[in-house]
């Protein structure tokens, strides 16, 4: 498998991964986050100043990059990167709650995203030239 196939792969297990995250709060609401980003879409052009916040915004904007990365003969390790932190700050953001607060659900639905982040940091600094 050459290296950039690999970045590829590893770019959609990101953006899929990043859509597994489980939310809970209060009594009776709970939801995944790809149904929150479903919503989000559906608000966004009917009433955009409801979903205008950094937390709703830059992880899908971290995904439209990783998104770009898919089109690209080699992706971007810059764009990459960036994607990465924006989508990182809520899993991480996430991962710090459900260890905090000792539920279960919220960290088991991190960890897949950080591993993955993990091994696309390994993988980028090992095989992609910067560009």
């Amino acid at each position: 498998m050459t290296p950039s196939t690999k970045a590829k792969i590893l770019n959609v297990l990101l953006i899929l991964t990043s859509l597994a995250g489980y939310l809970e709060w209060g009594k009776d609401n709970e939801t995944f986050l790809f149904q929150a980003e479903a919503e989000i879409l559906m608000k966004l052009f009917s009433n955009p100043e409801s979903v205008i916040h950094p937390f709703t915004l830059l992880p899908m904007f971290g995904q439209i990059l990783l998104l770009i990365t898919l089109f690209q003969k080699n992706p971007g390790k810059i764009l990459t990167y960036i994607a990465l932190a924006c989508i990182g700050l809520l899993l991480v953001f996430m991962f710090v709650i459900g260890l905090i607060s000792l539920h279960v659900k919220i960290l088991i639905s991190t960890i897949p995203f950080l591993v993955t982040a993990f091994l696309t940091i390994r993988h980028q600094r090992r095989n992609q030239p910067t560009n």
